[in-house]
């Protein structure tokens, strides 16, 4: 037991000493004069070093301080429903402390007004079925009607859903913030309802608390990558429900919800790592996998019907994305000072929590081994690809949060203090950096 609690120790060490490489040649390489351009001015993170605190200190501080003495407790004792909604309820508290840590308007309110982001297209979209046949062929940069950066960025499911929002009356940057936080915070229930429907309820509420204060919750609130990892995280979960029970309506709202996914960012398509995971635990018969496969099949076809193939999307995106400072930035420096940033966002539990997920071998006989392997190999497929240079603490928060089950495997009498590291990366890393995103 002690020689397991030292090797968790020396492992985040390691994480931390990646990280520390990762600032010191990140600022060597920012140095005026430099012949190389990162494009990232709190290495590795994307952000300003800039030391402050805001109305939300106090509340997140409070939060962690609440959940880190009582949530392992409450996860125990705590019925299932209530201590998910309760879970859920203080995932959305914690990730708007942290936001306002920046402050109401500079952290929460105009996060999403940004010239870059998805909202400054909106009012110009009047007519969807032409915006989507004419989609592709804005993608490229450099041309009177080019979409902004994030719109170009990723499919048009991700623009969708805030034009839909300010059809139904909810525009504007703060709705749109109230929604990725709230769709965000649907990770806390989704990935231990999913290990709990897989068989592992104990494991399903250990994860509770540390999904919950989620150091990646900086990046939940607010961007888009943090809608993106809820909806998919309840794609799963329902993929895991239909397995199991061999529904086939579940596995229909699965397929769609993933479905969707693949045309909010298309680095998602990766998540079907998880997905085959969740399918081949759950034991799901063949026509549950033939009706999740369909929901997948429809959304593709009815995208590719209103003239929007994906394949042609992502095609141009990757030209898209070196005509951008993505071409400036080296692929040598963030091939592993992205797994520094994914560090930071994942916290130190999630770090030991894989190293025990390494060393307890004969992954594919256990659903936390199984969902985080899945995870880190669609990490690494993203890392190597060499099309997440930089900013992948938010571009890869829906694999990020399918590493968190790994914290089941920790001792639960050293739980609390676990808690209080995630807690304490995530309030350090948010009055030390000033976020992009």
């Amino acid at each position: 037991m002690l020689k397991s609690r030292v090797s968790d120790l020396a492992v985040v060490a390691i994480a931390v000493g990646l990280v520390a490489a990762a600032i010191g040649v990140g600022n060597y390489l920012n140095r005026p004069g430099s012949d190389v351009v990162i494009w990232a001015f709190a290495p590795p993170l994307y952000g300003d070093w800039l030391p402050h605190a805001g109305p939300g200190t106090v509340f997140a501080v409070l939060i962690a301080v609440g959940v880190v003495l009582y949530g392992p407790a409450l996860a125990t004792r705590l019925p299932t429903r209530p201590l998910l909604g309760l879970g859920y309820l203080t995932a959305v508290g914690w990730t708007v402390a942290l936001a306002l840590v920046d402050g109401f308007r500079r952290g929460f309110a105009d996060r999403l007004a940004s010239p870059h982001e998805y909202l400054r297209e909106v009012p110009g979209i009047t007519d969807i079925p032409t915006m989507l046949r004419e989609f592709s062929g804005r993608i490229l940069d450099y041309r009177p009607d080019s979409w902004t950066t994030h719109v170009s960025g990723h499919p048009p499911g991700a623009t969708l859903v805030f034009v839909w929002l300010d059809r139904i009356g909810l525009g504007g940057p703060v709705w749109a913030a109230v929604v990725c936080v709230l769709a965000g915070a649907l990770v806390a229930v989704a990935v231990p309802v999913t290990l709990a429907v897989l068989g592992r309820v104990e494991a399903a509420r250990a994860v509770v608390p540390f999904a919950v204060l989620f150091p990646g919750a900086v990046w939940v609130g607010v961007s888009a990558d943090g809608l993106f990892a809820g909806v998919t995280a309840t794609g799963l979960a329902l993929l895991a429900v239909a397995g199991v029970r061999r529904s086939v309506w579940p596995a229909l709202a699965g397929g769609l919800v993933l479905g969707f996914g693949l045309f909010l960012s298309y680095g998602l398509v990766l998540l079907g790592l998880v997905a085959l995971a969740v399918l081949f635990l759950s034991r799901a018969a063949w026509p549950v996998v033939a009706v999740a496969v369909a929901g997948v099949l429809v959304v593709v076809a009815a995208f590719a019907a209103a003239g929007f193939w994906w394949l042609d999307g992502y095609h141009l995106v990757v030209e898209r994305y070196y005509q951008g400072i993505a071409s400036a930035r080296p692929y040598g420096y963030w091939v592993w000072a992205n797994l520094a940033a994914l560090a930071v966002a994942v916290g130190p539990a999630v770090i030991a929590g894989l190293r025990r997920v390494v060393v307890a071998g004969r992954w594919w006989r256990e659903p936390v081994l199984l969902l985080v392997a899945a995870a880190v190999v669609a990490v690494l497929l993203a890392d190597l690809s060499g099309l997440s240079k930089a900013e992948v603490e938010r571009i890869w928060l829906p694999f990020a949060v399918w590493l968190v089950p790994g914290v089941a495997l920790l001792p639960a009498p050293g739980r609390r203090w676990w808690l209080a590291a995630q807690a304490v990366t995530a309030l350090v890393v948010n009055h030390l950096v000033l976020t992009i995103w």
